[in-house]
């Protein structure tokens, strides 16, 4: 079997998911795509890439998931509802964009 195709047990990718903040969940799901896109993988190795980047794609969203409801709970009010402002960015953040 060829040296790329060696995958890391997934006891040990479980554990180094779990740590990774999203910003790292994301960036390895696209380097696993760049990968799969190769076609140098073998189907094996592709498998196993793709069964990580199932347990990527379910970390982040769960962190999403997790990162909305806290937003959420920190914005309802005391009445239980929630109040959606409209987002303003500070002035000077968007000054480049505008014509």
């Amino acid at each position: 079997m060829a040296e790329r195709d060696k995958q890391p047990s997934s006891e040990t990718m479980v554990s180094e998911e779990a740590g990774a903040d999203f910003a790292t969940t994301v960036e390895r799901l696209e380097q696993l795509v760049e990968r799969l896109e190769s076609g140098e993988l073998s189907l094996e190795g592709s498998l196993a890439a793709f069964e990580q980047g199932v347990r990527l794609t379910r970390d982040a969203q769960r962190r999403l998931d997790e990162a909305e409801l806290r937003v959420r709970t920190l914005i309802e009010g005391p009445d239980g509802g929630v109040d959606f402002d409209s987002f303003t960015a500070p002035p000077g953040e968007d000054d480049d964009l505008e014509p």
